[in-house]
């Protein structure tokens, strides 16, 4: 699989329309067989319900708007067609669709993650291989460059990308004045940030770590620079370094100075993602570490005027600001016993080709991971979404998340592990112990 990605904005293919004509039928029997027209028959569209599980579950951001827009233009072209919408918090996802997956029940499009968290599904034979739709109007040349690689398996792509993005600081600019706060470029001058903004009685940095893939996005950032670059996971994975090594303990020891220094809210395991997101959305914290795919709903915000952005910054002057976790975006994979599978296929392939521009008419294009035909400039494209496109323009590389990256019994352990250096220190000896252990026993 290719690590490196391209951020770029080329042509889009054109969206695909259909009309529908239908008349009507004097009784059951002609309803069934469908509309005479002369000696010939066109039979009537069988009703179909293709239920689209997904993780945007807040009307408001324009996640959902692009969602619901795309699907009511769908249903009203197709009629015989209705989509049932299961929208989810992330973590909610993920648990449903592991019981699902156990009785086999996968729904008929749902989410998934890139690389390792997806191929147990694929191992299980519950997606449907995507590669005759990709190649329907040459949908596959939508897509960025390499992006496609993380979600396919034995030259078979099983899911479709929302996004290509990379994890990146938003700070409140208003509230860094007011504390003297200065946008940092070393860890030791964000703990000093953190500290002037308490002062000030300023929330510095929200989280919503009850969704424990929040804090090991941070924490694995924290490793990418004490590891002064990417491939720790890689090499542990190939035995070429343990969990024990020097680089996994300083990183476990500069989080919990994060931690301790007090930077997060009170009840920060107890808030979910969506909660966390709001208390930056709303003023009520100074910092906002996520991926890129936020930027539309925080410059859709009350703040968003008031928001800029930084890149993690080096520890203990390690690592390369250009050097970022890549966040290949979750992707819509279809169930390979879906009913309806033909039409979910007609669906999904509607779906993406409407993506990208939707997308960039709602200024949410930026961190699609599809080609955009537009001008995001001239198109009235805020400064905060300007300042995300030139810091994907200068990507360098960087890692996966940690449950992309390694088995799922071991994620679990990781993503437990850090959880709870939100609630007590721990020895990074003992955190790094930890995960060692879960590695040897799930191997």
């Amino acid at each position: 699989m290719r690590k490196s990605l391209k951020w770029m904005n080329l042509a889009l293919a054109g969206a695909l329309t259909l009309s529908l004509a239908a008349c009507g039928s004097s009784s059951k029997e002609d309803e069934n067989k469908g509309t005479e027209t002369g000696t010939e028959t066109t039979p009537k569209a069988e009703n179909v319900t293709i239920t689209f599980q997904n993780i945007y579950p807040d009307p408001e951001t324009p996640s959902y708007k692009i969602m619901k827009q795309i699907v009511d233009q769908y249903t009203k072209d197709h009629p015989n067609v209705k989509i049932e919408l299961d929208s989810l918090n992330t973590d909610q996802q993920k648990l449903k669709l592991k019981t699902q997956a156990a009785s086999k029940e996968v729904p008929d499009i749902t989410i998934v993650n890139p690389a390792a968290q997806m191929k147990p599904f694929v191992d299980a034979g519950l997606l449907a291989p995507l590669n005759d739709m990709l190649e329907k109007d040459d949908l596959k040349g939508t897509f960025q460059e390499g992006i496609l690689d993380f979600y396919s398996f034995d030259n078979n792509t099983y899911a479709l990308p929302d996004g290509n993005n990379v994890a990146v600081v938003f700070y409140n600019k208003k509230l860094f004045e007011q504390a003297g706060a200065k946008v940092p470029t070393t860890f030791d001058e964000l703990l000093a940030d953190v500290k002037l903004l308490k002062d000030k009685g300023i929330t510095p940095l929200v989280i919503g770590e009850k969704d424990t893939w929040t804090g090991s996005f941070l924490f694995m950032n924290t490793l990418l620079r004490t590891n002064g670059g990417p491939g720790f996971l890689k090499d542990v994975v190939d035995g070429k370094k343990t969990f024990n090594d020097p680089a996994f303990e300083s990183a476990v020891a500069n989080f919990e100075k994060l931690v301790q220094a007090g930077a997060f809210q009170d009840g920060a395991t107890s808030m979910d993602y969506n909660a966390g997101e709001n208390l930056f959305k709303t003023g009520k914290s100074a910092m906002y570490f996520m991926g890129t795919w936020a930027t539309g709903a925080i410059d859709a915000s009350s703040v968003g005027p008031d928001v800029g952005v930084f890149q993690f910054p080096t520890v203990d002057g390690k690592g390369d600001p250009n050097e970022y976790m890549l966040a290949p975006g979750s992707a819509f994979a279809i169930s390979a016993n879906s009913k309806h599978l033909q039409e979910t296929k007609d669906f999904l392939h509607y779906f993406m080709q409407q993506y990208p521009k939707v997308s960039f008419d709602m200024k949410n294009a930026v961190t699609v991971a599809q080609k955009v035909d537009g001008d995001f400039k001239a198109a009235g494209y805020s400064d905060l979404q300007m300042e995300v496109a030139a810091l994907k323009g200068n990507v360098k590389g960087g890692d996966l998340s940690f449950d992309n990256t390694m088995n799922p019994s071991t994620s679990q352990v990781h993503l437990t592990s850090i959880q709870n250096l939100f609630v007590q220190q721990v020895d990074p000896k003992a955190v790094a112990k930890e995960h060692q252990t879960a590695f040897e026993s799930n191997k």
